[in-house]
């Protein structure tokens, strides 16, 4: 699916090395401590266990750059798309120029966020001091690698991985700023992602985090070719993963984050770009969050490690009660987190987020009273989570919806290689699955519940 917006705003950025300057009519974009891209050295060395690669700083400073375009770079007012010429310096431009490189590169973020993006890469200046090679000690059972974040999916899907096929996997931290190490103090590989952005706002006027599919996926992959491994694990269950696009929010391009169509260009991408192939797996495409949860605290070791994960996207000073952070409990990302929680038949404490009470009358009694921020951003969020639920909940019942539904099974059917009639089996399954779910958690607060009138399915 391609941007159909016919207005744009138009954009060149200039990736600048120290020094260089930049030319009139352009944004620019400087690399270096404390400028716009800066890369941690410790975490780079977490990313350097083969001979030195430039191509792989290469790799990651294209991510850093996205980055900054994604979040800082405003959109049209009555429209969504932009046009984005970046203009990038790496250590081998002809490598990075070749035909089927920027092809596949151009199909694949085009596609992500919905703009047009045209890619200028010249040779650099100067050559980047990466650190120097060390060696990565991996388990003989070691076969795949996972963007790896605090939240259920990654736990859960990380537990069945290694608890039901026997084999190990490599983390890859992608929503760390920190350096991880083992109790050895040995530096731990893909620890956390190794540059810090800076736009030219605070504000982040573009910021829909389309680029975060990018730099998941990119940085994950980056890390499979490292270990030599050809697979790359996806934790994200079916409503994670599918939904977004099903049932895109108002008149936003749908997101394809998660969703098997953008890896599938990503792999196409990386195949390019490094001439070997590292596939996007979705073992819990098929199943609901509360399944693969369900199933995940039957095999773990330790049952309760699962209310350590966090879901919410809210930053901590938003969503924080007498100085202990919490999860607001109303987001998208944390409508689908309780509901899921409830669909496992698992329990957690109210003050895990900041509305405790879904049961309360009014929308502004669900939070204690010692929270003081305005309620109305809040609102906003639970009523657009909730009816994303609902919407998800009741996609493809109606006639209408028909032929939108027969596209996705397509589109679905055609990047996973699998038939059309077996994969629309499979969607309307995990549809179904879905509805029930939110109609048993809507009920569960009550009649006087603040979200019922939000749920039309579970009325």
């Amino acid at each position: 699916m391609e941007p159909q917006h016919d207005a744009s705003t138009s954009y060149r950025v200039h990736v600048l090395e120290a020094s260089a300057r930049a030319r009139r009519g352009v944004i620019q974009c400087e690399i270096g401590k404390g400028k716009n891209l800066s890369f941690s050295s410790e975490a780079l060395e977490s990313y350097c266990f083969s001979p030195r690669e430039p191509i792989i700083f290469d790799a990651l400073l294209l991510a850093a750059a996205v980055e900054f375009c994604d979040r800082g770079l405003r959109r049209p007012t009555a429209s969504w798309s932009r046009d984005i010429l970046l203009r990038l310096p790496v250590h081998d431009a002809s490598r990075w120029k070749s035909a089927a490189v920027i092809g596949t590169l151009t199909e694949a973020l085009n596609f992500l966020t919905g703009d047009r993006w045209t890619f200028d890469f010249h040779e650099r200046k100067y050559n980047e001091l990466l650190p120097g090679q060390r060696p990565l000690n991996l388990s003989v059972n070691t076969n795949a690698v996972m963007p790896f974040s605090d939240g259920l999916d990654s736990w859960s899907v990380g537990t069945l991985f290694e608890r039901n096929r026997g084999a190990e996997f490599l983390r890859v931290r992608v929503l760390s700023s920190r350096v991880g190490r083992a109790p050895s103090d040995r530096l731990l590989p893909f620890a956390s992602i190794p540059y810090d952005v800076r736009t030219r706002t605070n504000n982040q006027p573009g910021n829909a985090g389309r680029h975060r599919g990018f730099k998941f996926a990119l940085v994950s992959g980056l890390a499979a070719y490292l270990a030599g491994v050809d697979k790359v694990i996806m934790p994200e269950s079916g409503q994670g993963a599918l939904g977004p696009a099903l049932v895109p929010v108002g008149s936003v391009y749908p997101d394809f984050r998660s969703h098997p169509q953008f890896t599938a260009k990503m792999e196409r991408f990386l195949t390019a770009l490094f001439g070997c192939r590292i596939n996007y797996d979705f073992p819990r495409l098929w199943n609901t969050k509360g399944e693969t949860g369900r199933d995940a605290v039957a095999h773990a070791a330790d049952p309760d490690v699962w209310k350590k994960t966090r879901s919410c996207w809210q930053h901590n000073g938003r969503v924080s009660i007498d100085g202990k952070r919490r999860q607001c409990g109303v987001c998208a990302a944390c409508m689908l987190r309780r509901l899921s929680v409830h669909a496992a038949g698992l329990q957690e404490s109210p003050n895990t987020y900041v509305w405790e009470n879904l049961g309360s009358r009014t929308f502004e009694a669900g939070a204690p009273a010692n929270f003081s921020k305005p309620p109305k951003p809040y609102q906003e969020y639970a009523v657009a989570g909730a009816l994303h639920m609902d919407n998800l909940a009741t996609f493809g019942t109606l006639q209408l919806q028909q032929a939108s539904l027969k596209r996705h099974v397509f589109q679905i059917a055609q990047c996973l290689g699998e038939s059309p009639v077996i994969v629309e089996g499979k969607l309307r399954t995990l549809l179904t699955k879905h509805a029930e779910e939110w109609g048993n958690f809507v009920k569960s607060p009550g009649d006087e519940s603040f979200v019922k009138p939000w749920a039309r399915a579970a009325a």
